[in-house]
């Protein structure tokens, strides 16, 4: 099953995911993403926008961004919950733009979840105009390539296989806001990543490790083994090529 296929049988799943009463990850997260950001100025693409919130968020920024996504049923859904918006239905590695039509491109956690990495972030950069910034959000590599022995705290943090190569994740479901979403995608580590960019004529400029915060940990004690290993990894490029 490719990527695409995944992510369209989950799309409703994860819509009640993203949109129900109960937080995830983002709320924690995304603010200091943003914080990578030049401020609002010029278009802007996501690369797998799902169903919309990214796009949302950024909108309410003051930013005038396009979501892109490979699964029909997403961009349907992002563009229910968002009728201004602009989302259209596009595989990140093979963009319907013209070179240089974007002085931002961000991907947020979508980049796990595409089948050409490398095709992706090419694309990214040839519609990047010269000088402009792509902000990356991945799980991170590091976590990717282990797990936890428990829930607490001082849990022991176990890679039993390899950091290195292209890896395939498969998670178990997980409920959430009356919804059951699967977690599945590919792991790499950072070199694939910095390798990548550097292929595509960007030159990485920001890298962030950030860590839970004690917000999350206050509603999940078990959130404070992501204090010493990090869940997730903040990358920004700049295009230096023309």
């Amino acid at each position: 099953m490719t990527m695409a296929d995944h992510w369209e049988r989950q799309a409703l799943g994860w819509a009640a995911w993203t949109r129900g009463p109960l937080p995830d990850a983002y709320v924690d997260y995304a603010p200091r993403f943003f914080t990578l950001l030049p401020p609002p100025s010029g278009r802007v693409l996501e690369l797998g926008c799902g169903e919309g919130r990214v796009c949302r968020d950024l909108n309410a920024r003051g930013y005038r961004v396009t979501g892109v996504d490979v699964a029909p049923t997403m961009v349907r859904l992002a563009r229910e919950a968002d009728p201004e918006g602009d989302y259209r239905l596009a595989d990140a590695a093979a963009l319907p733009f013209v070179d240089a039509e974007f002085d931002l491109v961000v991907a947020y956690n979508s980049l796990m979840d595409v089948d050409d990495l490398e095709g992706a972030i090419r694309e990214a950069a040839r519609v990047l105009a010269p000088g402009g910034r792509f902000a990356i959000c991945v799980t991170h590599p590091l976590a990717d390539a282990g797990v936890f022995a428990s829930d607490g705290a001082d849990a022991p943090f176990i890679i039993t296989g390899s950091y290195l190569g292209r890896r395939h994740f498969d998670g178990p479901p997980i409920q959430r806001n009356g919804a059951t979403v699967q977690f599945c995608g590919w792991a790499y580590p950072l070199e694939t990543y910095a390798t990548a960019l550097s292929q595509a004529g960007m030159l990485l400029d920001a890298l962030l490790e950030p860590a839970v915060r004690e917000a999350a940990v206050a509603r999940d004690p078990a959130e404070s083994r992501w204090q010493r290993i990090p869940a997730f990894l903040f990358l920004r490029a700049i295009k230096t090529s023309g």
